[in-house]
């Protein structure tokens, strides 16, 4: 007998497929990046942010990149010790993040490599493509975004549901007399 249940197609299964690509994408740039240059992905996508945004935040930079703020802290701090950036205290104790002279460097050789690659990665495709691609992936970070704040929704909304709900007590057993009680039953 056949089984009826649901399965993913893996060929037609749109978040597998973006992951895949992404993490194919990710992994070879870092390979790349750190054979060539010294740093990886992360560090790249930091740089590739701080040349659009100078002087931004690490919390744009997380926000940005959805990226892990602890991650981020680590990655700015491998930067700075390299001076490939500088990281400011402002009056208000804001970090603001900027790349130095050898950061830009770093940049504009990385900036080259990495548009050989999505030059050789979108061979085959037609401008027209390309621009209906970007469209779509632009379209989806909207929907996932959405997605995401209904999903967080849901679960906060499920939270507070159980929280309201009466609970079952717990069935109370008479607790056993430690040593010092008996001892203290004992001298009344």
């Amino acid at each position: 007998m056949a089984d009826k249940q649901p399965r993913i197609d893996h060929d037609h299964y749109i978040p597998a497929l973006l992951l895949f690509v992404a993490n194919k994408l990710g992994s070879g740039a870092s390979n790349t990046y750190r054979r060539q240059f010294g740093v990886g992905v992360t560090e790249w996508r930091i740089l590739s942010l701080l040349a659009n945004e100078p002087n931004c935040s690490a919390q744009r930079i997380c926000e940005f990149f959805d990226l892990d703020k602890a991650l981020v802290s680590r990655t700015l701090q491998v930067l700075a010790k390299s001076k490939i950036v500088e990281i400011d205290l402002d009056t208000y104790r804001k970090r603001t993040i900027r790349l130095t002279r050898k950061g830009l460097a770093l940049h504009n050789r990385i900036i080259k490599v990495a548009l050989a690659r999505e030059k050789r990665l979108l061979t085959g495709f037609s401008q027209s493509e390309i621009d209906t691609l970007a469209g779509f992936l632009g379209r989806l970070l909207i929907q996932v975004s959405t997605l995401n704040a209904q999903d967080l929704k849901s679960r906060l909304d499920a939270r507070r549901a159980s929280a309201k709900s009466p609970r079952k007590r717990a069935v109370s057993r008479p607790a056993k007399k430690r040593p010092f009680e008996k001892l203290n039953a004992a001298r009344r």
